[in-house]
């Protein structure tokens, strides 16, 4: 059985997530008590094999009843269900634009939470221990809808995976920092194709631009390097249980170097027969508000 269940704060995507693992196959069930976890566990067996994959949205909707998220969590530990667990989180700013665009009400804007930001900081407290058990941490700050589903399509597409899964993006400082990475990577030392006008239009994905890119000393100095840390640094993290690698690389726009070189790094990690997915956040941004 795959049992996946997610939560995460409110107006950070868990919809766009739900609808992208029903798109791969999982069953999937919104706003679910938390006391009904186990029940829907015992699901599979009790479908006779018609039902296999089961995807569980559980989060603060479900008011009082959310305190018991977590030993509701610890029964299907000690009643030997796996799970893993996704953990949809976005920065305050962002919610309260969502909110305004929305025109939603905030599941906990009532009594003495008068305004929706005092709510998404209750309701940031109420889920810090999720977040931190959580197996798969996105950030959706910066991420559009469409981004959001990819990367759970590409995590979750094969089923729940027991292994690491490295996911390798790309990004622009000038956009803002990845908050969900677990390294970061800064390759402005690089030399920029930005400044050459046959390149400027083109991204790290067509071969000119990585030609240029590899093409000097500064970069084939620094990518053994950063595959030789990585290599040191995955089994680390295995050991340690992790599931998710978040694996970073920032230049100045997201478009070109930082690109270049989360694409190098993926092929490397597939020869090695590691799970990866790849994300390049900015590679279509013109400019951000």
């Amino acid at each position: 059985m795959d049992l996946v269940v997610v939560t995460g704060m409110s107006g950070a995507g868990k919809t766009q997530v739900i609808n992208a693992l029903e798109d791969v196959g999982y069953y999937c069930v919104d706003n679910v008590p938390p006391r009904l976890l186990s029940k829907f566990a015992e699901l599979p067996e009790q479908s006779g094999g018609k039902i296999s994959r089961i995807a569980l949205v559980v989060d603060v909707r479900s008011q009082d009843m959310f305190a018991d998220f977590f030993s509701c969590l610890n029964d299907l530990k000690t009643s030997h269900y796996s799970y893993k667990m996704v953990f949809l989180d976005c920065d305050t700013r962002t919610l309260l634009n969502r909110y305004k665009e929305t025109r939603r009400r905030h599941p906990l804007l009532s009594g003495e939470i008068t305004s929706v930001e005092k709510a998404i900081e209750a309701e940031r407290e109420m889920l810090q221990v999720a977040k931190a058990d959580a197996d798969y941490i996105l950030d959706t700050t910066l991420s559009s809808p469409t981004q959001t589903k990819n990367r759970i399509r590409d995590l979750f597409s094969g089923g729940v995976s027991l292994s690491m899964t490295v996911n390798c993006t790309s990004f622009g400082y000038k956009f803002g920092l990845p908050t969900d990475a677990d390294l970061m990577f800064d390759v402005r030392c690089l030399p920029n194709p930005f400044y050459q006008p046959q390149l400027r239009e083109l991204t790290g994905l067509d071969q000119p631009v990585k030609d240029f890119v590899l093409s000097f000393p500064q970069t084939e100095g620094l990518l053994p390097k950063l595959l030789d840390l990585i290599d040191y640094l995955i089994p680390l993290y295995v050991t340690e249980g992790k599931s998710q690698l978040v694996i970073s690389v920032g230049c100045t726009g997201g478009k070109h170097r930082s690109v270049v070189l989360s694409e190098l790094l993926a092929e490397h990690l597939v020869r090695q027969n590691i799970s990866v997915t790849v994300t390049h956040r900015d590679i279509a941004v013109r400019s951000r508000k």
